[in-house]
């Protein structure tokens, strides 16, 4: 017997003592688990999301905001690899909650997780459909044909995660060589090659929203909460876990190193992209609509356009592969439990890929309807806010249970005394970042906003959630669908002494 068919025989089994059956095959090991979670996260998809934003709250220092925010988010990461090495079961935050607080704390976390992914799928998907016109038609789409682009993206990731999880790790894998490679060489090559402004420019707020005082502030918070966006997904590595080799050690691996690979990659571009500019004035003041395309080309000339376009639809499409790869082990797992009717058969296996068709399926059907908000071009603004929000809530919800676990002594992550009290103070800064980061991100900013954005547009996150939480919490209160859901194994309950290997 080799050694890889004896950790995945040792995985199964306790994913046994843990109450479940192992029917998804483990194809994925370290480093195709890393990838998934790197695809997921997207440096360059985030920047794109980020960089003009933040640009216009604080000026080029928005890049020690950015770093701060990462450092935070280790912390998080740091958590959920500690709950991911004490149970690898498929569908994390719902497993990891039910057994930390009870069975409706976990049913509202998996809802909220649900729904905020799905939102964050139809984002990237309806984002991706422009780049991908314009390598392949040489114009960029909108309206009605950017909705039919995504559409058609999602169909393709389909077929492809269908085939099962060998060929979904060969594409997500390459698609992450490319990614880091052309990433971290496009800003060394800028950095090196092509500077045009000083260092101290890094420090510079000038012509942004921070002029002094209270809009000082205001503008640091702001850009706090775009910043945020750059480092989500990570736990996308955690929703594998029955799918990857060595899953106790891998998935806790993973999660903290595609956070902090994803940092390094996102931090050398920013950089890279504000000291490369040649007017950064401009770009402070809003006047340019695309900073890093404008700092390629800029520097490096036309010859550069078509490499970029590769490297930024390479990066979208190996996101909503992953995306979808993970959100339909989310909806897998939750079907499994019972959170979802069972009649609806999500929580089968296709017997050739072994992997959850028919979950991520219904995930693309659902997906694809919400890019119907996209014929109108400012709801998009909607569903990037929610999905960001609804993921910082979800952390919010798992780093909070963990504390909650902690403090009434239900559970004891690690062995040591020593590495307990490092843990302990890890979970004390996730949460106080998290508590602040999820507020920031709903505080509603007229002026971070577009200047056609509705009333509705501007509350987004925090009248949507609103509306998710109160119909969920009517369901769960009115319908009890705890009382339904599989019950947990000896070895699962939350007075167990678990550690991250």
């Amino acid at each position: 017997m080799t050694a890889s068919s004896t950790t995945t025989e040792s995985a199964d089994q306790g994913l046994e003592r843990l109450g479940y059956q192992p029917v998804l095959r483990r194809g994925l090991g370290l480093w195709s688990t890393f990838s998934i979670g790197v695809a997921t996260v997207a440096p360059v998809v985030g920047l794109y999301a980020i960089v003009p934003l933040g640009t216009r709250a604080v000026g080029p220092s928005w890049v020690w905001v950015l770093g701060a925010c990462l450092l935070l988010q280790l912390c998080t990461a740091g958590v959920y690899g500690v709950l991911a090495g004490r149970y690898p079961i498929a569908g994390g935050p719902l497993q990891w909650t039910r057994r930390l607080v009870g069975p409706r704390y976990a049913v509202f976390t998996s809802v909220i997780y649900i729904v905020a992914v799905s939102a964050a799928l139809t984002t990237v998907a309806y984002l991706a459909a422009p780049w991908l016109s314009l390598l392949l038609l040489g114009r960029a789409v909108s309206g009605g044909e950017q909705v039919l682009w995504g559409a058609v993206l999602l169909l393709l990731a389909l077929i492809v995660n269908a085939f099962g999880v060998r060929v979904t790790r060969a594409l997500v894998n390459l698609g992450i060589v490319c990614e880091i490679i052309a990433s971290l060489g496009l800003g060394l090559v800028l950095i090196i090659g092509f500077r045009n402004q000083e260092l101290g420019a890094l420090f510079s707020t000038e012509g942004s929203m921070a002029t002094g005082g209270a809009a000082t502030v205001g503008a640091v918070l702001a850009a706090f909460a775009v910043c945020g966006w750059a480092f989500v997904g990570f736990d996308a590595g955690a929703s594998v876990a029955e799918e990857t080799v060595d899953a106790g050690r891998s998935v806790p691996r993973a999660i903290v190193s595609a956070t902090a690979v994803v940092g390094l990659v996102v931090m050398v571009v920013a950089v890279a992209v504000i000291l490369s500019q040649r007017e950064l004035s401009a770009v402070t003041a809003g006047e340019v609509a695309d900073p890093i395309l404008d700092a390629v080309l800029g520097n490096l000339g036309e010859w550069a356009r078509l490499p970029f376009l590769l490297l930024i639809c390479v990066t979208f499409i190996a996101c909503v592969l992953s995306m979808q790869t993970y959100l339909g082990r989310v909806v897998f797992a939750a079907a499994r439990e019972r959170v979802l009717p069972p009649r609806l058969g999500l929580d089968r296996v296709a017997e050739r890929s072994a992997v959850p068709v028919r979950a991520m399926a219904v995930v693309t059907v659902l997906s694809g309807a919400g890019l119907l908000l996209g014929l109108n071009p400012s709801a998009i603004g909607t569903m990037i806010t929610f999905g960001t929000g609804g993921l910082y809530i979800t952390f919010l919800l798992v780093v909070a249970a963990t504390a909650f676990a902690m403090l009434t002594r239900r559970w004891r992550p690690l062995g040591s005394p020593r590495a307990e009290r490092w843990f302990r103070t890890v979970v004390g800064i996730a949460l106080a970042w998290l508590l602040f980061e999820v507020v920031n991100i709903a505080w509603p900013r007229p002026e971070m906003a577009s200047p056609s954005a509705t009333v509705f547009e501007v509350w987004a996150v925090v009248l949507v959630f609103s509306v998710v939480a109160a119909i969920t919490l009517v369901v769960i209160f009115a319908a009890r669908p705890e009382r339904r859901l599989r019950p947990l194994a000896e070895e699962g309950a939350v007075s167990g002494t678990g550690g991250a290997a």
